[in-house]
């Protein structure tokens, strides 16, 4: 687990300070927030409810516009459904929309060992890939790294040592390195932020125009979706795509709003794919409790607000989902014995639920999530060992003592354990211990 060094924090700390303020500006505009926020929660769990159902509908609806749906139980299926899709199309080379699915799954890779070349658009991917990085952010993957970063990346990757680190500059120059890409790409790879049960619509919504062009231009379209992504009416985008924007870029509307039903003879893509992904979702809608965590919709509000987040970094959480909803999305997703630790990187401050559009009480369920890891995966036991003696210390003022004055004379040590505790204190510091305890310090006040 690599925790953020001070550069990486001083940017993050920048980039969710502006993104906080504009968010926090756009809500205020809005009288009926709380109400939003509510409707956003019951449309999500409504659906969840009945998933089967609007899975099925929606598979219907597809299928009768003219596109074709495919059903991946995990990773491995659903990237050779894509790889073989690609390989069908005669292309060895794919534009992507930015999609957390297929970070999930590890589609680049998969589709590298095809040879099959994956080219992200979206500026901040982009930037992520051509470093050989990992995202570290829901909204904005590369918020780890800083404008002359980019500027050297960009001078090294793309030939360009002439840019200077100015944004517009910067932008200008992927830009035009992704053009030629938009127009020879027969086939585009997307994620969706909804489907609609009730018509077979699916949407993505974007900042850039990148998306558009990938949906848009290609031959084949191949949208891989979440299962949990699904609403169960058209009236529903209503209310989510006023939720979304505000919460996540800060904006009250998103400059790209794309919508497409299937295939039609003449506009956009000849052949539509939609593949279905369960991927641990299924399991994680087994936990009446947990499975509040699937009405997530991806807008990293809690990220920006996170004390934890800002000052560990998003790679600390090795996983495409950081932050809070990292936490308790995660261990749900890949199983709580493969991230047993997350449910325990948080303050339980709350300010995650606060800022929730869609109202998922992240604090309750990182209580729940911690509670199932004890009981189903159990405590290490070196942990198990230290917690107890630490009881012991503790249910006993005379011992409680005597710790209190090892520690005074072991003060060094205290901050650099040896041997397998080593690891603890290398990312943590400790307080020094004061020369004198509160009851010595009260009992010789008089004197």
């Amino acid at each position: 687990m690599k925790v953020a060094g001070p550069q990486v924090r001083t940017n993050l700390a920048r980039a969710t300070r502006t993104i906080r303020d504009k968010r926090a500006r756009v809500v205020e505009e809005m009288a009926d927030w709380p109400q939003l926020r509510a409707a956003g929660a019951a449309i999500k769990d409504r659906a969840l409810r009945s998933l089967d159902e609007q899975l099925v509908a929606l598979e219907e609806r597809v299928r009768a516009a003219g596109g074709e749906v495919h059903w991946a139980r995990d990773a491995e299926e659903a990237n050779a459904i894509v790889a073989g899709l690609v390989r069908e199309a005669g292309a060895d080379e794919v534009v992507k929309v930015k999609s957390m699915a297929t970070d999930e799954i590890g589609l680049n890779d998969a589709l590298a060992a095809e040879g099959i070349r994956a080219l992200e658009t979206d500026l901040a991917e982009l930037i992520v890939q051509l470093a050989g990085d990992r995202p570290s952010h829901i909204l904005v993957p590369a918020i780890h790294r800083n404008r002359a970063e980019i500027r050297d990346l960009f001078a090294a990757k793309l030939g360009r040592p002439d840019l200077s680190d100015d944004p517009a500059e910067l932008a200008g120059a992927a830009r035009e390195h992704l053009r030629r890409a938009f127009l020879r790409a027969r086939v585009g790879v997307s994620g969706a932020n909804f489907a609609v049960a009730e018509t077979g619509a699916v949407c993505v919504v974007e900042s850039e125009g990148n998306g558009r062009m990938c949906t848009t231009l290609p031959e084949v379209l191949i949208t891989v979706m979440g299962i949990e992504k699904v609403v169960c009416e058209w009236r529903d985008l209503e209310v989510m795509l006023q939720l979304l924007p505000r919460s996540s870029t800060g904006e009250r509307m998103n400059p790209y709003t794309s919508l497409w039903t299937g295939v039609r003879a003449g506009d956009g893509p000849r052949a539509f794919h939609l593949v279905l992904l369960d991927n641990g979702r299924t399991q994680t809608l087994a936990d009446p409790r947990g499975r509040e965590a699937l009405r997530c919709i991806r807008c990293s509000a809690c990220l920006n607000v996170c004390p934890v987040y800002e000052r560990a970094g998003g790679h600390a959480y090795e996983s495409v989902y950081p932050g809070p909803i990292g936490a308790i999305l995660t261990p749900q997703l890949q199983g709580l014995e493969n991230a047993r630790e997350l449910p325990w990187a948080s303050s339980l401050c709350g300010a995650c639920y606060e800022v929730c559009p869609v109202a998922i009480d992240i604090p309750s369920l990182l209580v729940h999530l911690r509670a199932r890891v004890v009981e189903e995966v159990g405590e290490p036991a070196g942990e198990r060992a230290t917690m107890r003696a630490l009881a012991w210390t503790f249910a006993n003022p005379r011992r409680f003592r005597a710790a209190q004055r090892m520690a005074r004379l072991g003060r060094g040590a205290l901050r650099h354990l040896p041997g397998p505790l080593s690891g603890w204190t290398l990312s943590r510091e400790l307080p020094e211990v004061p020369d004198q305890s509160f009851r010595e310090w009260w009992a010789t006040r008089g004197k």
